[in-house]
């Protein structure tokens, strides 16, 4: 099945899709080497004849603009790479680590209720933006709003679901035996789940914590609701690339968006085999 060549009208049909998809691409990389004179310029310059690297210059050096007559950068982009990766790492550990023995307690412990799907992926039936708000009065109440422990916080609430339910998919394809078998010489039921299962399910836990991670790093909505001067996060910098006096830094917005897709390309490709399986949580067998 596998070696099944597509035919001609599916090769096409390949070629478009790759070209749509590719295309956003394409024009953020093309857009992060041009210099400010040929953001807007019309008709559109596909490829800069003089390429330069001043738009990822301006993310930490916002006055590297002011060759060009461009300014009002107001800071760099220091705080916002930072606030990301503290976010996303502190959040990706402590999701992956409660969505594990979660897991392992639905899928060896737990009554097989129909239900238990439903109230685990509740949570993300509903718009980000429609959960955002109950959160924003939350946090305001309690201290949390516009800190990275608020910020942490929503994160893992946000994920768990997802992580939860993938390693859930893991546990179930190990056989019990292989666990009893440990308990029998004597380990007890969390000895025998450190030692022999996640061991053994290690590679779906690597996937899971790469999954996670791509989500908190390109999470949006919950920064922008969170956030107001204390904290920031790369994808709410990127909307705050606009000037008075040279409106949209269009150039800057995709210098930040391609150190952005850096990480993201690298996890990707590290987990492309288990992507399907990820994002149908378990649904389709490997």
């Amino acid at each position: 099945m596998h070696d099944k060549k597509l035919s001609p009208v599916q090769t096409v049909i390949m070629g478009l899709a790759l070209i749509i998809v590719l295309f956003p691409v394409f024009w953020i990389l093309m857009t992060a080497i041009k210099p400010p004179t040929d953001w807007n310029a019309s008709p559109a310059i596909w490829v800069p004849s003089e390429p330069t690297f001043v738009n990822f210059q301006t993310l930490f050096d916002p006055e590297a603009l002011g060759k060009y007559g461009v300014g009002g950068v107001s800071q760099p982009a220091t705080r916002a790479v930072f606030g990301s990766l503290l976010a996303t790492i502190v959040s990706t550990t402590l999701s992956v680590f409660i969505g594990l023995f979660s897991a392992i307690g639905i899928s060896r412990y737990g009554n097989n209720s129909k239900s238990t799907p439903l109230v685990i992926l509740s949570g993300r039936m509903f718009p980000p933006a429609a959960i955002a708000v109950p959160f924003v009065i939350i946090f305001s109440n309690i201290g949390l709003i516009d800190s990275y422990t608020g910020l942490i916080a929503i994160y893992v609430a946000v994920t768990l679901p997802f992580s939860t339910w993938m390693l859930k998919s893991f546990v179930d394809d190990l056989p019990r035996q292989i666990e009893e078998a440990a308990m029998i010489d004597g380990r007890s039921k969390l000895a025998a789940h450190l030692t022999v299962t996640i061991p053994l399910i290690k590679g779906g836990l690597f996937a899971t914590t790469m999954f996670i991670f791509i989500l908190n790093w390109s999470e949006f909505m919950f920064a922008l609701v969170l956030s107001y001067s204390n904290i920031s996060t790369i994808p709410v910098q990127l909307a705050k690339y606009v000037t008075a006096t040279a409106g949209t830094l269009y150039g800057v917005q995709a210098a930040l968006a391609v150190l952005a897709m850096i990480p993201l390309v690298i996890v990707g490709y590290l987990i492309q085999g288990h992507l399907a399986r990820g994002m149908t949580f378990g649904a389709i067998k490997q």
